[in-house]
């Protein structure tokens, strides 16, 4: 099979070619697992956290990509479902163990066995890959290829961001950068809180005027002063001034979600100017998000029908990975890039 292999870590320049093109043998299914042909695979700033060594991958070469599309075409002993035919996607989370106090409360995210696809096991730059059965969820027949490969990563970890935000309808929602999922989350957020006034902070002119033609009733720089007092606000950036300036942006009582698994330490100095009162008094709360668990997924499928959901998405050959990654690393990406198979 065609793979894409990650075989070193280290920055990403505007001329860097992290992955290699190769042929690579043909996985096969083990006990309990899938065997996918893939059609389309998301491209996520995780990569570039795995690439670049924020959350390395445990062997080299690996397989990245955890935004995957496709088709069952054989079950490892044991396995029933989903059939052999079906169109399944994949997330982040690609096994855990299903037995202990976390995964039975539903946050097998956070079991100490959690896998991921695309770092602990080869992931969707390739044309074939196996999974865990369990974590290959059934797709809606009305989500093409290409469509819902950004929501099984950018969206349903947005729904988990925007679920532990604890907001009402009628509050106010903030979203700090506006990438994948913020573009995603601001779509979801419109429809299940109508009410809800949602603000929208980014460097990008660009950038804020995609968010107004979204629904944003406001959208402005990183460091602006939002109109009103935010209830929650959701960070997506790999960056600590924004962590700070969303503080200064809170309602009294308001919660803080930084939905990045790392971030980088360009800008760490910022984090000297946290000032009790400034930022945290008044029972402000900032909380993390860990992975994504398995019932994201599913819920966020289900509401992206309901909601209509449209991703904004570019489209790349397999063979041009290494350029998705580099734009992506540029930053000022407009919605998702997604990665073609041909199939």
């Amino acid at each position: 099979m065609r793979a894409m292999i990650l075989e070193k870590l280290g920055p990403i320049t505007p001329d860097s070619k992290p992955l290699r093109l190769t042929d690579l043998p043909d996985p096969a299914p083990g006990s309990g697992q899938v065997l996918i042909r893939v059609h389309t695979c998301g491209v996520c700033h995780t990569e570039l956290d795995e690439i670049e060594g924020r959350t390395p991958p445990p062997r080299l070469p690996v397989v990245l990509g955890h935004q995957v599309v496709g088709e069952v075409i054989a079950h490892g002993q044991g396995v029933t479902a989903p059939a052999v035919g079906a169109r399944v996607g994949v997330g982040w989370i690609a096994s855990a163990c299903g037995k202990c106090d976390r995964c039975r409360a539903g946050m097998d995210n956070l079991c100490e066995q959690f896998q991921a696809t695309g770092r602990d096991i080869d992931g969707g730059y390739a044309e074939l890959m196996v999974v865990d059965a369990r974590y290959a969820h059934p797709l809606p027949e009305n989500l093409d290829d290409v469509r819902a490969a950004p929501l099984l990563c950018a969206g349903a970890i947005g729904w988990r961001s925007l679920r532990l935000c604890g907001l009402r309808n009628g509050q106010r929602l903030g979203l700090t950068g506006f990438g994948g999922s913020g573009h995603l989350v601001l779509q979801l957020a419109r429809h299940l809180y109508p009410d809800s006034e949602v603000f929208v902070f980014a460097r990008s002119e660009k950038t804020r005027k995609f968010a107004r033609k979204l629904g944003a009733h406001w959208a402005g720089d990183t460091a602006s002063a939002p109109p009103a007092p935010c209830d929650a606000i959701i960070d997506t950036t790999p960056a600590w001034v924004p962590v700070l300036k969303a503080l200064e942006g809170l309602a009294p009582g308001g919660r803080l979600v930084i939905n990045a698994i790392r971030k980088e330490d360009a800008d760490r100095d910022a984090l000297l100017e946290l000032d009790y009162v400034t930022h945290l008094w008044h029972e402000r709360e900032i909380k993390s998000v860990a992975n994504v668990a398995g019932r994201d997924i599913r819920e966020f499928l289900e509401l992206a029908v309901a909601a209509d959901l449209h991703p904004e998405t570019e489209v790349y050959d397999l063979a041009d990975a290494n350029l998705a990654l580099v734009e992506l690393r540029a930053g000022g990406v407009r919605g998702a890039k997604v990665l073609s198979l041909g199939v």
